[in-house]
């Protein structure tokens, strides 16, 4: 047998070098952006001195990136060749851009957290606004607000949305489905404050102007779940294999019990998942609310009479009608606030928790 000429020309590369098979080292990435960092923080604190300005953080990040980029680009170019150094240039844009977007995430939460844990006590649990002027106080009529109209807009919305979504898998066909679908996708894009504006029409149609009750928010905001539970119900009993239908039909199962013992429980994990997401979307809904459901500083269990206060609106109602001190109104509102991103991150995780708990088991 002949020797293959082109292996006679491939040099053995020795385990410390700093590039092997035409790769850069490990560290280089990290060397470059580094000294990016370092040289432009150095360029931005020399222009601030020769300036007598301020020195800007965040210009000196981004040039330092831009300058990462650049010349990690470049030498990724000259030594792996222009695929691997096109590979690294778009995963420092991706990563540049999850970084950017994180930021005022992470700004948000730290001002939150910072303001909001000084009126985080027992006080603000167990008490309501009823004759507060000033200091102390409490959430709590807020608390039970924000929780009975939730509750009475999950109980309107997801047999809505459930049973639409069921009819578009399962049932619908020609002119009426597209039309539905149409409608659903308009009222995805509604604005939250036209959903107000209709529920406080409907109601007004009979009871009157100035019509103000729990019950009218949670129709406002029935109004917002509905279409967010049906695209998410539908796609999840889309996913639903037919074999599963065409099983069950076979052995004579009428469609309406296929649906309700095989596609629904084959899917209950995903529905689950969208309700709780749709519920920890409209949870902190304020202008529908602030039309509809108004604001009081009392306690009100009752859905169908009188105003009722939200955390949402809590928020905002302690934010713009600031008294004397204005400290304890700002207090009251970062807590208030605090305690409604809680909520949804609750709720969050409690839609990962329970679609962990009903999804399918996949062993024997």
């Amino acid at each position: 047998m002949g020797t293959d000429p082109v292996a006679l020309t491939v040099r053995p590369v020795r385990a410390g070098s700093a590039l092997a098979g035409n790769r850069l080292a490990r560290n280089t990435p990290w060397i470059v952006l580094g000294a990016s960092l370092v040289a432009s923080f150095a360029l931005f604190g020399l222009l601030a001195l020769a300036s007598g300005g301020a020195f800007s953080v965040v210009g000196a990040v981004l040039i330092g990136a831009i300058a990462y980029l650049v010349v990690i680009t470049v030498m990724s170019t000259a030594v792996e060749g222009r695929r691997q150094a096109m590979d690294r240039l778009v995963t420092g844009l991706v990563t540049s851009a999850f970084l950017l977007a994180m930021v005022p995430l992470i700004s948000v939460s730290i001002t939150v957290i910072g303001n909001g844990l000084a009126r985080f006590d027992a006080e603000f649990f167990n008490s309501s606004m009823r004759n507060v002027t000033g200091e102390g106080g409490g959430a709590l009529h807020a608390m039970v607000g924000t929780l009975l109209i939730t509750l009475a807009a999950t109980v309107i919305s997801v047999p809505l949305g459930l049973m639409t979504s069921i009819y578009l898998v399962e049932y619908g066909r020609g002119r009426l489905a597209k039309i539905i679908t149409f409608l659903v996708d308009v009222m995805t894009g509604i604005p939250s404050i036209v959903a107000g504006l209709f529920a406080y029409a409907v109601f007004a149609l009979f009871l009157g102007p100035g019509v103000r009750m729990g019950i009218v928010g949670a129709v406002a905001l029935s109004v917002l779940m509905i279409p967010v539970v049906v695209r998410s119900s539908e796609e999840m009993l889309r996913l639903v294999p037919n074999e599963l239908r065409e099983a069950s039909y076979a052995l004579g199962v009428p469609k309406w019990r296929t649906i309700v013992k095989v596609v629904l429980p084959t899917s209950i994990a995903g529905i689950t998942t969208g309700i709780m997401l749709s519920i920890a979307r409209v949870i902190g809904e304020t202008a529908p609310l602030l039309i509809t459901a108004g604001f009081t500083a009392s306690m009100n269990y009752n859905l169908f009479q009188d105003r009722m206060q939200s955390l949402p609106v809590f928020v905002y109602t302690q934010f713009a009608n600031q008294g004397n001190p204005a400290f304890a109104f700002l207090e009251r509102a970062w807590a208030a606030a605090l305690l409604l991103i809680l909520i949804v991150m609750a709720l969050n995780l409690l839609a990962r928790l329970i679609a962990r708990w009903f999804a399918p088991k996949t062993g024997r």
